[in-house]
């Protein structure tokens, strides 16, 4: 979730952590398997924003990056994590 230019300046990263299954909610994203490399369908709880060192990133990304809408969507869960009120695209 952090931005590129933090990615390189900081030893950590902001993560949004993958659970193999959640409720759903206005800040839990379904990921499908296959998605960014995903072995398994997944819930992304964008209310637990959290951080990780790159140390744990050091093997490289584990797929593709996830396409825009997945990653806009867990933007949105974010924000509405944080308070904003935030509506769907339409």
């Amino acid at each position: 979730m952090s931005a590129d230019i933090r990615n390189r300046l900081t030893d950590d990263v902001m993560v949004v952590p993958i659970f193999s299954h959640g409720a759903e909610g206005p800040t839990h994203v379904h990921i499908e398997r296959g998605v960014g490399g995903l072995r398994r369908d997944g819930v992304l709880f964008c209310e637990e924003l959290t951080t990780l060192d790159r140390d744990f990133l050091s093997r490289g990304p584990w797929g593709a990056a996830v396409p825009g809408d997945v990653l806009m969507a867990v933007i949105r869960g974010v924000r509405r994590a944080l308070g904003e009120t935030v509506t769907d695209p339409s």
